[in-house]
C-alpha cells in the first residue's frame, strides 16, 4: 500500500522503532526493498535523490509509487535532498508526497527561509516535508561536504526553525556522516536526547550506513524514527556487477537478479536493526487508510494488492495481528 511518510514516522515514535529509507536507482533497487519489506511484513521507504529523479524522471517516481501501491505492506516514496525549488517543483509534478527541503548547505537564516517557503509549496500540494539544520560531513551523490563544514543541530535553534517553518520532519546531525565511517562514530547522544526532549517532530537520521547496532538502538531510544540508508546497499548492488563482468555472455536478467537479492539482504539486516519487522499491521489503521487515499486515485483493499511474485497472498489475519502484539 502506497503510504503517508507522516503515519509511517509518528507510528514509529509512538511505538519505540524506526522506518528504513533506501535509496534507489532503478527497478532493481525498488524492487529490493519492496520484497524485503514484504518478506518480514514491514514498513519502509522508497527514496530518490535529485539526481536519480532528473535522471529517470516521471518513469521511474511511476514505478516506485506503482510499486509502492502494489505492496502488501506499507511503502512511502521520498524525495530526499532536494537543495532547490526547481527539485521540488520536479517531485511535486511527478506526485511524490514526501520531500526534504535541503536548505542545510545556507546559513541558518535562510535556511529557515528556503524551508519555510518551500513547505507552504509542498504542503500547498499535499506533502510533508523533511528539512536539515546543521550539517552533515561526508559525500553522497554529488554532495560533498567536508568536516570543517560539518555543524551539528543547536537544540534551541531547532525549537524555532520548526515554529517558523512548519516542517513535518526534522533531520538532524550530532557527529552522523554521509558515506563511509573511516572511523569509530562518536555521536553526541546528549546533544540528540536535548532535541527530542525540545521538538515534537519525527527526528531523521542519514548516514546510518556503518553506524554499529549499539549505536543505532541508542538513536532509537533518544526518538529518531527515520533511518537513511545508501551506501551499503549500492555497494551489495555494485559488487555483483563487478563479480558477473568477466563472463562472456552474461544473461543481464541473471544478474539483476542477483543484484536484487543482494541488495534484499542488506535491506532485510537494516529492517531488523531498525525494529520495524513484523510492525507492519501498526500502519493498517483507519486514518493510514484515509492517507493513502488522499494520495491514491484507485484505492485497493489490502486483500486485492498484488506482490511483485504472488497474487492474492494474505497476510494480516487476526490471528497473525495477536501474535505479533
Amino acid at each position: 500500500m502506497l503510504a503517508s511518510t507522516s503515519e509511517l514516522l509518528n507510528t514509529a515514535l509512538r511505538n519505540g522503532y524506526a522506518i528504513g529509507a533506501f535509496n534507489v536507482y532503478n527497478l532493481e533497487g525498488v524492487k529490493a526493498v519492496i520484497k524485503a519489506a514484504e518478506a518480514l511484513h514491514s514498513p519502509a521507504i522508497l527514496q530518490l535523490h535529485p539526481s536519480v529523479l532528473q535522471y529517470g524522471k516521471s518513469p521511474l517516481v511511476g514505478l516506485s509509487m506503482e510499486a509502492a501501491r502494489k505492496s502488501l505492506v506499507p511503502i512511502a516514496v521520498h524525495l530526499d535532498h532536494s537543495t532547490s525549488e526547481k527539485d521540488i517543483h520536479l517531485g511535486l509534478a511527478a506526485g511524490i508526497k514526501s520531500i526534504m527541503a535541503d536548505g542545510s548547505f545556507l546559513p541558518y537564516e535562510q535556511n529557515l527561509i528556503f524551508s519555510r517557503e518551500m513547505t507552504k509549496l509542498s504542503h500547498a500540494n499535499g506533502a510533508v516535508v523533511e528539512a536539515e539544520i546543521g550539517r552533515i560531513s561526508g559525500r553522497e551523490e554529488s554532495l560533498t561536504i567536508d568536516d570543517k563544514a560539518a555543524k551539528m543541530t543547536d537544540p534551541v535553534a531547532a525549537v524555532e526553525f520548526i515554529k517558523e517553518t512548519k516542517v513535518d520532519f526534522l533531520a538532524v546531525t550530532i557527529g552522523n556522516v554521509h558515506g563511509k565511517y573511516f572511523s569509530e562514530p562518536k555521536l553526541d547522544f546528549p546533544r540528540l536526547e536535548k532535541i527530542r526532549a525540545a521538538v515534537s517532530v519525527p527526528l531523521v537520521m542519514h548516514g546510518a550506513s556503518g553506524l554499529p547496532d549499539s549505536t543505532i538502538d541508542q538513536c532509537i531510544k533518544f526518538g529518531v524514527s527515520k533511518f537513511n540508508v545508501n551506501t551499503e546497499v549500492r555497494e551489495a548492488y555494485m559488487d555483483v556487477l563487478k563479480s558477473n563482468i568477466s563472463e562472456a555472455h552474461p544473461d543481464l536478467w541473471e544478474i539483476m537478479e542477483k543484484a536484487i537479492n543482494a541488495m534484499r539482504w542488506v535491506i532485510s539486516d537494516k529492517l531488523q536493526l531498525f525494529g520495524s519487522v513484523g510492525k507492519a499491521y501498526l500502519h493498517q489503521s483507519l486514518d493510514a487508510d484515509d492517507l493513502t487515499a488522499k494520495s491514491t486515485s484507485n484505492k485497493q483493499t489490502s486483500g486485492n494488492k498484488l506482490s511483485f511474485d504472488q497474487m492474492l497472498k494474505p497476510v494480516y489475519s487476526e490471528a497473525f495481528c495477536l501474535i505479533l502484539k
